[in-house]
């Protein structure tokens, strides 16, 4: 402005600043518009690298929307509904328009083998829960995601379910573990329209994978899984009993049994595949002593247990049998 007015003198500065602002102001918002890139959002009609937008996409496949799902929060940067819409998962659009609906240009998962449809869902999915995906026991089985998921017409809104519940969708593979939920002894799984619905497989499971055995979520063996919930059963004891020490399994079913407790046997039966003697207590193996013993009663309903009491162990001096 100073050399302005020497040059130019007062007025004449003054009115040649002005118009340098006037000019500057102008071309403001068109070099702005033009350094800004397109908006890559999934509502694009026509977007860079092939790419369609999503409103392209719904004009043939309106059913197949994800609205209301986890997918299309727009808030949250990760989701398919912030980036490229349906493209984010199906890959660019622009050939399999141009074809005429051509399904051999776009990523179909009804005809993606396992590995590659795992992975377009673990580009996202790679954290907490499903961070031990690969090499987990159902990814080297050939397991997708979509086996048990889907995006588009899930059952239960939870989790994208193909099925109304977990043991439903468990059930597809795992027939036999989901059948003794509905034994007369069984785990409180909600595993139809009348069940308790208290947990589900996934509370004891990580189906994505785990350090644990079986897939369980908590700790390294059966036996820390099952003492999450009955802690009053955690040692250690004085006296240890090794069948439990073993392994929980080793006389209870986890997921159901016909017998109390989710025994997997009635007793004594249970206690006699360890415990073979012929003395005490009599077994129904053994004719003549069965027959000829005041204990014989010993074989009928708790039968053992009603002596042997504190049987997951004991702390009492005189415990090693498990009498208190």
């Amino acid at each position: 402005m100073g050399r302005l007015t020497r040059t130019l003198g007062p007025t004449a500065a003054i009115a040649a600043a002005l118009a340098l602002w006037v000019l500057a102001v102008t071309a403001a918002p068109a070099q702005t518009a033009a350094a800004t890139p397109p908006e890559a959002g999934a509502g694009s009609v026509a977007q860079a690298g092939g790419y369609v937008g999503e409103d392209t996409c719904l004009t043939c496949h309106e059913q197949q929307s994800y609205k209301g799902t986890a997918h299309a929060l727009k808030g949250d940067a990760r989701t398919p509904a912030a980036t490229q819409g349906c493209e984010s998962c199906h890959g660019p659009g622009q050939a399999h328009v141009d074809g005429g609906g051509d399904k051999t240009k776009i990523k179909t998962f009804k005809t993606l083998g396992p590995v590659e449809a795992n992975q377009v869902c673990t580009t996202c999915h790679t954290r907490g829960a499903h961070l031990l995906w690969d090499s987990s026991a159902h990814e080297n089985r050939d397991v997708t995601c979509v086996t048990c998921h889907s995006v588009h017409s899930a059952k239960s809104e939870a989790a994208q379910l193909k099925f109304r519940t977990e043991a439903e969708t468990c059930a597809v593979c795992h027939r036999d573990k989901v059948q003794k939920l509905n034994r007369s002894a069984h785990m409180p799984v909600q595993s139809g329209a009348a069940r308790e619905g208290k947990m589900a497989c996934s509370s004891c499971h990580n189906p994505h994978g785990s350090t644990n055995v079986r897939l369980l979520k908590t700790g390294q063996s059966v036996n820390d899984s099952c003492l999450t919930c009955h802690a009053e059963k955690r040692g250690p004891y004085l006296w240890e009993h090794a069948a439990v020490a073993e392994s929980c399994t080793s006389c209870h079913d986890p997921h159901g049994s016909s017998n109390d407790r989710m025994l997997v046997t009635k007793q004594p039966f249970l206690c006699q595949r360890c415990h073979v003697t012929a003395r005490h207590p009599p077994t129904i193996y053994d004719n003549y002593v069965r027959n000829n013993t005041t204990g014989a009663n010993r074989i009928l309903t708790r039968s053992c247990t009603v002596c042997h009491q504190n049987i997951h162990g004991s702390n009492a001096a005189s415990g090693q049998f498990f009498l208190r």
